[in-house]
């Protein structure tokens, strides 16, 4: 199953709570072509917040009314994607958790994982555009997959992890290296605002191929590509390890890091690191998640 946020038709991006919440019934492998609205819930976050019963009776209700009027289902091509889920009350983000990557920055395999967050403030849409900040031109993409929780859970063993995830998302987080590099410490280069894409769908993890492919291409050219399959912490141990510290809650975020290839491990004919700079497209892929396309600005 996918679900989806869009904007309301004709609102302002500028407000909150301007969208609906749809199961998407047919894509095109990255897009979402028809979609039923979940009426009722403005967003994924607000469907997930609902109890577990009362979240199956709206997904019933809605593809069975759309059985029976056609005219309830709507042309998704139409819509534009928002946030996945613009709310959460948590977003959690891992760092140097693809062998290769760490394999790139010459580092070892970490023994634990290295925990940053982000804020509400900093996420964006897919296809919104991300500003190079006037402070810093040194913008960076990372691709990485989205856990999203369901159930809500703390001390959660690994072994019961998988029933706390409601789904898997795209998920970009671009990263301001110049005050990310600033002191030893992320949070500075990571929380700026509107800067990390998701989605644009949650899908559940029956959906969600194993070892799937994570590409990220900058103006068309691939950047990063990878298998998920290639985490050093998965998602399971994450969760658990993560709710050993807080309870987690429904609609959560874990952002499960980047692979090799970002531009801060990269040199350019010139010698130079190629940043992300206005006027270039950023696209994120997963495979079975669909793709994200953010222009630059």
């Amino acid at each position: 199953m996918k679900l989806s946020t869009f904007r309301l038709p004709d609102s302002d991006p500028e407000t909150p709570g301007a969208t609906l919440a749809a199961v998407v019934m047919e894509d095109d492998g990255g897009r979402a072509t028809r979609a039923v609205e979940l009426e009722g819930v403005i967003d994924v976050g607000d469907f997930l917040a609902l109890p577990e019963q009362d979240r199956s009776e709206l997904l019933e209700a809605a593809l069975e009314a759309a059985a029976e009027d056609p005219t309830r289902i709507m042309d998704a091509t139409a819509l534009e994607p928002a946030t996945l889920i613009p709310f959460p009350t948590k977003v959690f983000c891992i760092g140097l958790n693809y062998r290769n990557h760490i394999l790139e920055t010459g580092l070892e395999l970490p023994e634990y994982p290295t925990v940053f967050t982000k804020f509400a403030q900093s996420l964006t849409g897919p296809t919104d555009p991300i500003e190079v900040p006037a402070e810093d031109h040194r913008l960076d993409w990372e691709g990485e997959l989205c856990i999203v929780i369901g159930e809500p859970g703390r001390r959660i063993p690994e072994a019961e992890a998988a029933g706390h995830i409601a789904g898997y998302a795209v998920s970009n987080d671009v990263s301001v290296r110049g005050y990310q590099g600033r002191t030893t410490e992320w949070t500075q280069g990571k929380i700026w605002e509107n800067s990390t894409p998701i989605g644009p769908w949650l899908v559940t993890p029956d959906e969600f191929p194993d070892g799937a492919t994570i590409t990220t291409r900058v103006n068309g050219e691939v950047m990063q590509e990878d298998s998920t399959g290639d985490l050093v912490f998965g998602p399971e141990q994450l969760v658990s390890y993560l709710s050993d510290m807080v309870t987690l809650l429904p609609g959560d975020l874990i952002l499960t890091g980047t692979p090799a290839g970002v531009a801060l491990g990269r040199r350019n004919d010139a010698g130079r690191r190629p940043w992300l700079k206005a006027g270039d497209v950023l696209e994120t892929e997963i495979q079975g998640l669909g793709a994200q396309r953010n222009e630059i600005r």
